[in-house]
C-alpha cells in the first residue's frame, strides 16, 4: 500500500478528542506496529491502528454505542484519511472518595 497523505499521529488524535469531548482522562496509543501485514496496515508500522482510553463528561447517561459514536465523530477526518481501526475503551468516571464530606475536612484555624 502506498501512503499518499500525511499519516496521523497519536498526538493529533488526542488533540481532536480534547477539542471535541473535553475528556477528564485520555490516552491515545498507536498500536499499528502490532498489526503489520494485517488489513489496513500501511507498511510503515504507525498511523493506522489506535487504542483510545477516554472518559468525558459528555458520556454521562449515554449508552456505550452513543459514547463510541462521539469518539468516532471527533476522529472522522482521520478515519477519512486512512485510520483503519480505533479500539475504544470508555473509562469509568472518576469519583471522589465516599468518605470525603464537609464534616471530615479539617477546619481552618485563625
Amino acid at each position: 500500500m502506498t501512503v499518499t497523505a500525511a499519516v496521523p499521529s497519536h498526538e493529533q488524535l488526542a488533540r481532536a478528542l480534547r477539542a471535541a469531548l473535553a475528556p477528564t482522562r485520555l490516552e491515545v496509543i498507536d498500536e499499528s506496529g502490532l498489526h503489520a501485514g494485517h488489513a489496513g496496515a500501511n507498511g510503515l508500522g504507525f498511523g493506522t491502528h489506535f487504542r483510545v482510553r477516554i472518559d468525558s463528561p459528555l458520556f454521562a447517561g449515554k449508552p456505550r454505542v452513543a459514547q463510541h459514536r462521539l469518539v468516532y465523530d471527533a476522529l472522522r477526518s482521520y478515519i477519512d484519511q486512512g485510520v483503519h481501526a480505533i479500539a475504544i475503551e470508555v473509562l469509568p468516571p472518576v469519583q471522589a472518595p465516599a468518605n470525603l464530606n464537609e464534616s471530615s475536612l479539617p477546619t481552618a484555624r485563625p
